[in-house]
């Protein structure tokens, strides 16, 4: 299975916070739920920090090359 971007990483997360916060999910469906946001969240985290560092990285070039 492949991993999904960001965006839609992003989306699915917030659809479970909306699910969760309705209260309307059984306890079942709340922990699976919860599992799910849990590997989202992670996902995401973990793409934003290397986009992150990528910036940081770029950003060191530009600098090393002004005059």
């Amino acid at each position: 299975m492949t991993e999904p971007s960001f965006e839609d990483a992003q989306r699915e997360l917030e659809g479970i916070v909306q699910r969760l916060e309705s209260g309307e999910a059984s306890l079942d469906e709340a922990i699976t739920l919860w599992e799910r946001g849990e590997e989202l969240y992670r996902l995401c985290s973990t793409k934003l920090d290397s986009a992150q560092g990528r910036i940081e990285e770029l950003a060191r070039r530009v600098e090393a090359f002004k005059p």
